[in-house]
């Protein structure tokens, strides 16, 4: 069980889970309702779907000779052998299945906003390592993530709440999805020379290390703009709190941090958009 848990790679969970939240707390904080049943199905649709795309990355990585020894990032189920790759693939459309299901209950209230967004997030959970031109093996998987990270999580998850939609959720869903796409730019960063060798041609490659840590930079320090901007209810002053974190983090990159060092450089890129959406949470409070 413990290996399994290890290939769904609950640490990528946060990014899936505070964007949702934040759509969650937005229509809450808008409508002064909350319908309970609506948010435990969206939260572990989101959940399920991210855990498939995992495990399907994991196991076609690994048929893709991707996962090699030089591989900097934490170990994959399929490379250390834990699994075979048909057993971590069918372990993927158990998930899959899984969103589809909740997706059903959501459809009845969401009607077809939510059965667009849906099966887009499926279909692109599947897109991102498989068909001919996988997305994660090109140069858009930063705006892939900041589609489904950001914009189809925040706006998804406020439309099922407040059966609305207006400029608030989608900007908020903007400035969540930069530090989502800042922790797969930073993943590529890493492991720019191992993906290189393998033919896997990725924003970082095209940028080269230098003008991706400004890329970095613009990414960590553009939603607070953005959110304090977007007519949030309540006070924005908060998400200001977040600024010196955004700055040390662009100055780690900017100074040099390579190899296994990043892999802490991801994890507190990941813990940026958690804190983001905390202190616009404690916004909505103040209000």
């Amino acid at each position: 069980m413990a290996r399994w848990i290890s290939a769904a790679r609950p640490k990528t969970l946060p990014l899936t889970l505070a964007p949702v939240i934040a759509g969650i707390a937005l229509a809450i904080a808008e409508t002064g309702t909350l319908a309970p049943l609506t948010a435990l199905c969206t939260l572990l649709g989101a959940m399920a779907i991210q855990i498939g795309t995992n495990l399907h990355n994991d196991a076609t990585d690994f048929e893709r000779g991707m996962d090699t020894a030089e591989r900097l990032g934490p170990p994959r189920a399929t490379a250390q052998g834990w699994f075979s790759a048909r057993q971590v693939k069918n372990a993927a459309h158990l998930m899959f299945a899984l969103a589809f299901v909740l997706g059903m209950f959501l459809l009845v209230r969401g009607g077809l906003p939510i059965l667009v967004i849906g099966l887009a997030s499926l279909v692109a959970g599947y897109a991102y390592t498989s068909g001919p031109r996988p997305i994660a093996y090109g140069p858009f998987g930063e705006i892939y993530v900041l589609l489904f990270f950001g914009m189809a999580a925040v706006g998804g998850s406020y439309y099922l709440q407040a059966l609305t939609f207006g400029w608030t959720p989608l900007l908020t869903g903007i400035a969540l999805g930069l530090p989502a796409a800042a922790v797969l730019l930073v993943n590529n960063y890493r492991d720019l020379e191992t993906d290189a060798a393998a033919g896997r041609r990725t924003l970082c490659h095209a940028l080269g290390r230098v003008r991706a840590r400004v890329l970095y930079t613009l990414l960590m320090l553009g939603p607070i703009p953005i959110l304090m901007l977007s007519g949030l209810p309540g006070s924005t002053w908060p998400l200001l709190a977040a600024l010196p974190l955004a700055i040390v983090l662009s100055l780690r990159l900017f100074r040099g941090a390579l190899g296994l060092a990043l892999n802490d450089q991801l994890a507190r890129t990941a813990q940026y958009q958690i804190v983001l959406v905390a202190l616009m949470v404690l916004g909505f409070l103040l209000s």
